[in-house]
């Protein structure tokens, strides 16, 4: 990055890195193959669908699903997804789970807006849900 060459290995914070089976923006095969690269603990995860259908997946929904498989090293996304696990639904509560292992502590909310900054209405926003 401008002229420095970066060296993930001396990243080795845990990282969770999530990828999408159908995402043409971050391609799963290439979310695993740069997984190989950090310095620390690694989960990649393989959530079902596309880029946002499969980020944005809450819980609730019930809706697709996701893998696990703790072989990152030197494999091929073919090979990994033939040895992963399938769960069904929400990739959501495993992530909750893996921060947890990490560090269970938990902080109040911040209060949502602000006197300069108030906010519209509740979340989601009903801009959220029209249909176009």
């Amino acid at each position: 990055l401008d002229g420095v060459h970066i060296d993930l290995k001396k990243v080795k914070v845990p990282v969770y890195n999530l990828a999408t089976r159908e995402d043409h923006i971050a391609p799963a095969e290439s979310v695993l193959y740069g997984s190989q690269f950090f310095g620390g603990p690694v989960k990649y995860v393989l959530a079902g669908s596309g880029h946002i259908a499969g980020v944005v997946n809450p819980p609730e929904l019930g809706k697709y699903q996701y893998w696990t498989n703790d072989r990152i090293q030197d494999i091929a996304l073919a090979d990994w997804f033939k040895e992963a696990q399938e769960h069904k639904g929400s990739w959501w509560p495993d992530w909750r789970q893996w921060l947890e292992s990490i560090d269970a502590e938990t902080v109040p909310a911040r209060p949502v807006g602000s006197e300069a900054m108030p906010p519209i209405e509740d979340a989601p926003g009903s801009y959220v849900q029209v249909r176009a």
